[in-house]
């Protein structure tokens, strides 16, 4: 039975991140929620339209974070900064613990801090509801600066690099894309940035610990 989320102003209750960890889900935004990102999209479209320079929108990162980029090169821009950074080892994680990061970062984007456009959102959307689901390999986080290899992982198979668990198995992230009606998206200014660029993973592994010491705890008091 596939469990249906909304996501708005109310925080994600453990109950809702219990069953996202437990199978497939159905996830949708409010209309309040979808008006945050549109304002949130909208306010690095103006700063673009102006000609102000931003960190993280039209300049590089760290040391390079006083260096302007051309607009001709900001789609690049995130794009290297989302493949660089993909750069994760080992086994995969966990497909359910996949859907839950997902989820975890997609309430977070809801609030439209971010600056994420409504069509980037919404493919990470749809990934999660038609079961398409990144191969991300479960070492590599750098954990005080964000889960930036693992969530780099996630956002390449939004441009279409890597591989994707799919209710068919696994496939590279075109082909699920294209078998399940999504199409590969071209990052905007910041959208790199932002996707990649968090605690999502962290917190999903912390869930399990938590969910699984629950567990536990309910099967000691029955014995």
């Amino acid at each position: 039975m596939t469990t249906t989320i909304e996501i708005g102003a109310a925080p994600l209750t453990l109950a809702q991140l219990r069953s996202v960890l437990n199978g497939p889900v159905t996830v949708s935004l409010t209309d309040a929620a979808w008006a945050n990102v549109e304002k949130g999209a909208a306010v690095v479209a103006a700063i673009l339209a102006e000609g102000r320079t931003v960190y993280g929108i039209n300049t590089g990162f760290g040391l390079l974070a006083n260096t302007s980029i051309a607009s001709e090169d900001l789609e690049t821009l995130q794009k290297n900064l989302v493949l660089s950074h993909a750069c994760g080892v080992g086994a995969p994680l966990d497909e359910n613990v996949t859907r839950l990061l997902m989820v975890l970062k997609i309430a977070s984007l809801s609030k439209g801090a971010s600056g994420v456009r409504r069509h980037t959102l919404e493919t990470l959307i749809g990934m999660v509801n038609a079961e398409v689901l990144p191969l991300i390999p479960a070492k590599g986080s750098v954990g005080a600066s964000g889960d930036l290899a693992p969530l780099s992982h996630m956002t390449a198979t939004m441009i279409g690099v890597g591989y994707c668990h799919t209710p068919h198995g696994i496939v590279p992230a075109k082909v699920a894309f294209v078998t399940h009606g999504l199409e590969p998206i071209t990052l905007g200014a910041k959208e790199g940035l932002a996707l990649i660029n968090g605690t999502q993973f962290s917190t999903a592994l912390a869930l399990v610990g938590l969910f699984g010491g629950w567990r536990k705890h309910r099967q000691r008091l029955r014995h």
